[in-house]
């Protein structure tokens, strides 16, 4: 719990590690502002990368840490310094994962998810396995690339066990890394003759991959705070998402996305987020709203992730209500689901164009 003269620890893996791709530097900058306007209230100890003190100059509250080093390095050495965290980090490489387990194994009280909360949503058939039954999934098996090419044989004799399952409809597989994020390196077949051993360009002996079926249909996310027990959706998101070259290139998107099956998307993602033990602070759910309206779900879970999502750069600005804060205050038992009003003055759109976040009020 964050006493009144206590300080919270705050980083975002890219800014704080020095890395210098624009597109990607755009968006993190964007999440970091978004959580230091939410964090006013707050003595904020801001660790930045030292090409980055831009970032932490306008903001009186905050005391900014430059380093020089990968932030997971600094941390193995300094995060026993500190008594609380609220971070921003994905699950390239398993970052998020080893981050927290940094910031655990030093007593540092945090407000995003647990280490073994973001193991398992990191990991696509981690997920897939802790989830219920009435949480609607695509059917998934995972494998490993093995280097003497036994995979291939493998994915064609689960697609012959699948699509005997509904003869009459071509069943496309779409292959993603076990561990990934942002739809990168994603493979779609259409027809399973497609299947090659060109594969391996993308995905090299020893990848671990999952292997789905492949439902048309409209990309959404939902966006949820959560104290660990209760998840609280906040919003429904459009994603848009372009499809190429063996890319799901991630373009931005809208929120409030209106949809008749708002309350069936809030209702899946509410009981996967309450399903996973130590989910909690901000998460993002990815989904799917299936075209094909004979199936016997409307809403299809693709993902979890526990963490900020760039959706949180967008409610930041239209919440009638402090995010961060909130969770803080949450996760400390200072209030309940039932104090929040998470409604919402207006909507934004936040498109990536070139190496800008684009974002615009509506």
């Amino acid at each position: 719990m964050i006493g009144e003269n206590d300080s919270i620890l705050v980083f975002e893996y890219f800014t704080a590690s020095g890395e210098k791709d624009k597109s990607i530097i755009s968006e993190a900058e964007e999440l970091v502002f978004s959580l230091l306007d939410d964090l006013a209230e707050f003595n904020v100890d801001l660790v930045i990368n030292s090409s980055y003190e831009n970032i932490a100059g306008e903001y009186e509250n905050v005391n900014p840490i430059f380093i020089d080093v990968n932030i997971i390095d600094w941390l193995k050495d300094n995060a026993a310094d500190f008594k609380n965290a609220i971070f921003i980090a994905a699950e390239n490489d398993n970052n998020l994962y080893e981050i927290t387990r940094i910031l655990e194994e030093n007593n540092v009280a945090t407000y995003t998810s647990t280490s073994n909360a973001c193991f398992i949503s990191s990991d696509k058939y981690e997920t897939y396995e802790a989830l219920p039954i009435d949480v609607p999934q695509p059917r998934s098996f995972r494998f490993k690339i093995d280097p003497k090419g036994y995979w291939k044989r493998a994915i064609d004799n689960l697609h012959e066990k699948w699509q005997a399952e509904d003869p009459l409809t071509p069943l496309k597989l779409i292959i993603k890394p076990l561990v990934g994020v942002d739809c990168e390196d994603i493979v779609i077949l259409e027809d399973i003759d497609d299947l090659s051993y060109d594969l391996e360009k993308i995905f090299p002996p020893g990848s671990r991959i999952i292997v789905q079926e492949y439902i048309e249909g409209s990309d959404i996310s939902v966006s949820l705070i959560s104290d660990g027990d209760k998840a609280i959706p906040i919003s429904l998101n459009e994603q848009y998402v372009e499809l190429k070259d063996n890319k799901g290139i991630y373009l931005g998107g809208k929120l409030p996305y209106e949809s008749k099956y708002k309350d069936e998307a809030f209702e899946i993602a509410t009981k996967a987020v309450e399903s996973i033990d130590g989910l909690r602070g901000f998460v993002g759910v990815d989904l799917k709203i299936n075209a094909d309206e004979k199936d016997v779900y409307s809403v299809y879970l693709l993902e979890i992730n526990s963490r900020f999502t760039t959706p949180y750069v967008g409610l930041s600005k239209v919440a009638n209500f402090n995010i961060a804060k909130s969770i803080i205050e949450l996760i400390d038992g200072k209030i309940t689901a039932d104090d929040l009003d998470v409604s919402l003055d207006g909507g934004v759109e936040f498109i990536k164009s070139g190496d800008s976040l684009d974002i615009r009020r509506f």
